[in-house]
């Protein structure tokens, strides 16, 4: 139990103990002041508790005092401050427990048990098998991928899932204009569909074909060609799209094909199901969900007159799968266009008899690409949208990982590239690795390796403190990105860890040989944030190199 832990606990004991209140959740919290002359750790339960106990929490505070310094060790002080803050001062060594806690759990530091083993499936991507990942997949993708690292970091056990949409129209539409592509590469006239795919990776892969099949496809009846053209299109896009993903590193535990859902008869089940429920009415030889009595705002359709599934069936019928599985949460990231089709999900998971809470959705926001100041639509060697490669080939994957996770889901990103290749400290990324690399550094020039105290009494300097600190809260951090799917909230906590460092580097001489002792506790500092500020990197999918690369 770190410090901040026992300190959230021993509040909570004394609230019970003085007040016969067992604290909610959430209800006691700490918070590190920004000025250390308002001590280590500060709680506001005092003016928490002002409605419950019908008190003024200046009483309230000063009773909980009185009895936080029997129950406290290693505290210098407890003072009372402005409306009814309760302000703590640690002694130094106390809070430099932190360093051997780190030592000894290595790769495991930031890891707890606060997700409690909860099965979570996050789906993510789950781009149709048409085209190329571009900029705004590739938000999606390195989001869903950093939040389960954190999730199973913080005790839950969350797999990947990649959903193929590989059903419907839109692939006939990729087979008629691999056709259209194919007849052209042997000089006949040929049609591409109006909604079909234009790119470059459509030609690419009708030589492709053409290659290996020679004039097969010309000796075939159209709709025969068109529907086997269809497979093998989807098969190399997806082997595409897979390659791209291993090269951004965003490997997935699990893909499902909506074709294969279909295939296996369990989309008519889920009609069945939901039949014999009584969720389902006729009208207009149509098939109808009746989501309003689920909170939608209108029915929706799943089976149209002409014999045809909606989307939403099949999708349905991949929900129950899911939960079938013994997944317990759901939790999809989903474009800002989808934001309509939520309630219609849950209210399909509702009626089913899941609850409802239990399907969550993150939407990914819009993506702009900034150069120079000014917006880029283009690749500039395709004329089309930039593909997750051409990203990860100007910029790197680090870069492009960092930049992505750095704001919150929901919200708009203005991508800055310029900012991106820059190799400076104003560069958000280049500045946590550089802090990396400089601990690296310091430890390689040490004389000799430090060895591990059982307490660590000599660092007193205000910049070691404010490091050990920062370090202390790392566990809880992990667990509250966990539960809120927040990656932004680990870069923000990389960024602060860096900025620590820097200054502590900057104000404490580390490697002093008029002074061995000093210099081996400061030694065994920097190995605690090396560790931990790999360990967060690691969570966003970031490399933590021992050198920074030359230009």
């Amino acid at each position: 139990m770190n410090i901040e832990e026992k300190l959230l606990q021993t509040i909570s004991e004394t609230v019970k103990g003085l007040y016969s209140i067992d604290p909610e959740e959430g209800m006691v919290m700490i918070e590190i002041p920004k000025d250390n002359n308002n001590g280590d750790y500060s709680t506001n339960i005092a003016m928490r508790l002002t409605k419950v106990l019908r008190r003024r929490p200046q009483e309230i505070a000063q009773e909980m005092k009185t009895e936080l310094e029997k129950r406290l060790d290693d505290i210098q002080k407890i003072e009372i401050a402005g409306p009814g803050f309760i302000n703590f001062w640690f002694n130094k060594d106390a809070i430099a427990n932190v360093i051997n806690t780190v030592l000894e759990r290595g790769a495991e530091y930031g890891h707890s048990n606060a997700g409690k083993g909860l099965k979570v499936l996050e789906e993510y991507v789950s781009a149709n098998p048409t085209g190329p990942l571009h900029c705004g997949h590739a938000r999606g993708a390195c989001w869903g991928d950093s939040c389960v690292r954190i999730m199973n970091a913080a005790g839950y056990d969350a797999t990947r899932e990649y959903y193929i949409n590989d059903a419907g129209a839109q692939m006939m539409n990729l087979g008629k204009s691999l056709l259209g592509r194919y007849r052209e590469l042997f000089g006949l006239d040929f049609t591409l569909p109006e909604d079909g795919y234009h790119g470059p990776d459509v030609i690419e892969i009708a030589k492709e074909i053409k290659e290996k099949y020679g004039d097969k496809f010309l000796k075939m009846e159209e709709e025969e060609a068109v529907l086997e053209l269809k497979e093998i299109g989807k098969e190399l896009e997806l082997a595409r799209i897979r390659k791209d993903l291993e090269y951004y590193g965003c490997e997935f535990d699990s893909w499902i094909s909506e074709q294969w859902i279909t295939d296996q008869g369990m989309v008519d089940k889920a009609i069945e199901k939901m039949q014999s429920m009584g969720l389902l009415y006729e009208k207009d030889g149509a098939i109808w969900f009746e989501a309003t009595r689920y909170g939608d705002d209108k029915d929706r359709v799943l089976k149209k007159s002409d014999g045809y599934y909606t989307y939403m069936t099949p999708d349905i019928a991949n929900h129950i799968y899911k939960y079938e599985r013994g997944y317990e949460l759901l939790v999809n990231i989903w474009g800002a266009d989808h934001h309509g089709y939520i309630p219609r999900m849950k209210a399909a998971m509702e009626a089913l008899g899941y609850p409802r809470e239990n399907l969550q959705v993150d939407l990914c926001q819009m993506v702009r690409m900034i150069e120079n100041g000014k917006e880029v639509k283009m690749s500039k060697r395709t004329g089309n949208a930039i593909t997750l490669r051409e990203l990860i080939d100007d910029i790197g994957v680090d870069c492009a990982r960092y930049f992505f996770l750095s704001k919150a889901l929901d919200t708009h990103l203005d991508f800055d590239l310029t900012l991106a290749r820059t190799k400076s400290n104003d560069n958000p990324v280049y500045y946590a690795q550089y802090a990396y690399a400089r601990i690296c550094s310091v430890l390689k020039q040490a004389e000799k390796p430090f060895t591990k105290q059982k307490s660590y009494t000599l660092l007193n300097h205000p910049k070691e403190v404010d490091l050990m600190k920062h370090i202390n809260t790392f566990t809880d951090v992990v667990a509250d990105a966990a539960e809120t799917r927040s990656p932004n909230k680990i870069c923000n906590y990389i960024q602060k860890l860096a900025t620590y460092f820097h200054s502590f580097y900057g104000a404490c001489k580390i490697n002093d040989p008029k002074n061995p002792e000093l210099t081996n506790e400061r030694l065994a500092l920097s190995e605690a944030t090396r560790i931990t500020l790999a360990n967060a990197l690691y969570l966003l999918g970031v490399s933590a190199p021992e050198v920074m690369a030359k230009d």
